[in-house]
């Protein structure tokens, strides 16, 4: 039996003693209303009776009155009010074929009022509608200012399972009134689980208008969650059903050729950016932090991206380029015969004050990112990357076979000493580095075609079974694993390392911000399904959110020849194309500078430098506290290289913020598939210079002829759907 509070131990008795003042069946659900004095509860039974109850309002230390009931078949409204103020509950049911429950909820105060206590907003019941004698199991519930979810599913009767989203964004307007956060208000302990209103304690409620202090989508399950597979994938899967019927910001439209330009000039002329050791220019991690030695994983950030930007421009190489590849037989140990992190004639210069910043101290992940990218370059036809990365390979499987594919959090490199065991007690060591392992395998094995590193790959991923939403340790690392896994199912066609690759996504959806926070300094950009680094990092991270963008993009067009969740067809896109909508926002240029940190961690803030911030705070933080990343200036790149298509011969260029696939081109006509879901819509845009000739275009959208939403000398502008063939023709 559980332990439960004042506000929950009466619910039983209050429910009992009040009348049903409205009842719906939907869906083999049944949905009753009751107004209990201080609270209206939504109380839901599954077909197979058991019971939920959902507190859209609560009236503080005073009862409802319900002053008008209005109910059209599609849409609940109750007027209701108390000495405090006047308040509006609204429900309905937006899917028609599935009991996904809305309500909303607003508030009126008649004088400005401080609220120091809120209940929250779910009580679950038993049959007979007792609260204590119920148990259930939490699989998620909102950390930090991540998505206000809550996942779980009711065991004591053994009931189903339920998917809570409060959509945060629509209580901006409250927290900028009262100067609160909506951070960690979605979770708390059974019985009492749910939404948490901010309370206020130093700044009033004020009484000018109506201020949304509910916005909650639930929706119902009757089946049971058996294994963490059915956890992670039916997360998935309901995240996206409610997805579908979320208010959606408007996206915004970046001139990342511009920003690629600002970015290149920046990174390559600002002194801020480098540093020399022995006549050889290195890139800093951060602006103007010269005391730190140079880093492997700072120059290879830089280089891909770099990379990437040359194939699509088809230009010369830039000196830089050359400069950054020339710079890496440094980093090599002759004596491990592996990559080190710090150049090692530079390792005095550590200032030990972090765990990683002492001699010979190696972060699992951080092992296999440099040789990732190594061989990634080689791939691309870099000779020098090549040689390194088949110098360093074998030290990285010794690694592997040492730990037996379970890493720890920090290790000794020369003796493999563990430093630092677990993330946290209990909780083990880096659990996503297994992917990433397979993820390097697998790219060996595509470099060299030997066996042995696919069979590697394979021997690792295994370590990820049973983990669950607890395979995420880091995004971007993550994010990969997601990758290796779909290409090892695409190769072996074993349906556990599909569903493998679900949990890793599982993982980095669980971390993202599907809300618009809109308060505070977060009203200066739109934040909206932003992603986090780590399971309780406070901040989301330019360059991992630049990995994890890259990530998925490639995930999303591997995966077109397999079946995958359909789901997957309508996360995956659309978080690609608010990535494109929100990156710029890490450049301090383009946020106001009230909003940048006076304290910087490492290095300094140059405002006006297209060097991105690392970190980027939403509410009533400042952003810039870790500092500017060079490491991250490859950003723009990165999305100039995979939205922007080229279309040779022609002075105009293509973009779309949904990947594009099968590109063909022949004569004067261009054609090519979108991917996503048919159900969402992209931007999709054809931009010409100034000094372009007129010419006519037709678009075809699946045969039929579009016309533009807007047009210009310069562009033109469509909205295309996913899942679609699109013939452009001139």
């Amino acid at each position: 039996m559980h332990t439960i509070s004042p506000w929950a131990a009466t619910v039983h008795a209050d429910l009992e003693n009040s009348a049903v003042i409205w009842e719906k069946e939907f869906q083999n659900y049944t949905f009753q209303v009751f107004n209990t004095g201080d609270s209206i509860w939504i109380v839901v039974t599954w077909p197979d009776k058991g019971k939920m109850a959902f507190r859209p309002a609560f009236g503080m230390n005073s009862c409802f009155e319900i002053t008008n009931l209005f109910d059209d078949g599609q849409l609940l409204v109750i007027n209701l009010q108390t000495r405090l103020g006047q308040y509006e509950v609204q429900i309905s049911f937006p899917d028609d074929n599935a009991p996904l429950l809305h309500y909303t909820a607003s508030f009126k105060t008649n004088q400005p009022l401080m609220i120091p206590f809120w209940p929250r907003d779910i009580i679950p019941l038993t049959q007979n509608g007792s609260v204590e004698n119920t148990n259930g199991k939490i699989y998620m519930n909102q950390i930090g200012s991540r998505s206000g979810i809550l996942f779980g599913s009711m065991t004591k009767p053994k009931t189903g399972s339920f998917f809570y989203f409060q959509n945060l964004g629509s209580m901006s307007d409250y927290c900028e009134a009262t100067e609160t956060s909506l951070a960690e208000t979605v979770g708390g302990a059974w019985p009492e689980i749910g939404f948490k209103l901010p309370v206020l304690e130093n700044k009033p409620l004020p009484s000018d208008r109506a201020y949304i202090i509910s916005d909650a989508y639930v929706l119902f399950s009757a089946d049971a969650v058996e294994n963490e597979i059915q956890q992670t994938t039916q997360f998935l899967d309901n995240l996206a059903a409610v997805y579908r019927f979320l208010p959606h910001p408007e996206v915004q439209y970046h001139k990342w050729p511009e920003i690629t330009e600002n970015c290149l000039q920046d990174i390559f002329t600002n002194k801020g950016c480098w540093t020399q050791t022995k006549g050889i220019p290195y890139l800093n991690a951060y602006l103007c932090d010269y005391d730190t030695p140079a880093e492997i994983m700072v120059q290879l950030a830089i280089l891909i991206p770099l990379n990437e930007l040359k194939n699509w421009t088809c230009a010369e190489t830039d000196p830089v380029y050359n400069d950054l590849l020339s710079g890496l037989d440094a980093f090599y140990d002759p004596k491990l015969k592996t990559l080190n992190r710090w150049l090692p004639q530079l390792k005095d210069d550590l200032d030990k004050s972090e765990e990683q910043k002492k001699e010979m101290v190696m972060d699992s992940w951080y092992l296999h990112h440099p040789l990732m990218n190594l061989a990634r370059l080689a791939l691309a036809g870099e000779k020098k990357a090549e040689e390194l990365v088949l110098q360093s390979i074998e030290y990285a499987i010794k690694v592997a076979h040492h730990f037996n594919y379970q890493w720890p959090v920090f290790y000794k490199m020369d003796t493999l000493e563990v430093i630092k065991e677990e993330t946290a007690p209990g909780k083990g060591g880096e659990k996503d580095v297994p992917g990433s392992y397979a993820h390097l395998m697998l790219l060996m094995y595509r470099l060299t075609n030997e066996k042995r590193y696919f069979n590697e790959a394979e021997k690792s991923v295994k370590k990820l079974i049973g983990k669950g939403f607890d395979i995420f340790y880091q995004a971007n690392i993550t994010a990969f694993s997601a990758g290796a896994l779909l290409e090892l199912y695409k190769i072996t066609n074993k349906q556990e390392y599909l569903d493998l690759s679900y949990a890793c996504l599982a993982g980095l959806f669980k971390n993202m911000q599907i809300w618009d926070c809109q308060y505070g300094y977060g009203k200066n950009y739109r934040n909206y399904f932003s992603i986090f680094p780590l399971n309780e990092a406070p901040y989301t991270a330019a360059y991992e959110e630049m990995e994890v963008y890259a990530a998925l993009s490639e995930y999303l067009i591997q995966a077109e020849s397999v079946e995958i969740l359909p789901s997957l067809k309508i996360l995956i896109p659309e978080f690609l194309k608010y990535a494109v909508s929100r990156l710029p926002y890490y450049y301090p240029t383009m946020l106001p500078e009230e909003m940048l940190s006076e304290d910087v961690k490492t290095g300094e803030i140059v405002k006006d430098l297209w060097i991105p911030l690392e970190d980027l705070y939403t509410g009533w933080e400042k952003s810039g506290q870790v500092g500017q990343e060079v490491y991250g200036a490859g950003l723009g790149f990165g999305v100039m290289t995979r939205q922007y298509h080229k279309v040779k011969d022609e002075d105009f260029l293509l973009f779309a913020d949904y990947p594009l696939v099968n590109y063909k081109k022949s004569k004067n006509t261009v054609q090519f598939t979108v991917l996503g879901s048919a159900e969402f819509d992209c931007n999709f845009k054809i931009l010409f210079n100034e000094n372009s000739s007129k010419i006519k275009i037709d678009v075809l959208h699946n045969k039929k002829r579009i016309m533009p939403t807007a047009k210009s000398k310069i562009l033109l502008e469509y909205k295309i759907t996913g899942d679609s063939i699109v013939q452009i023709a001139w």
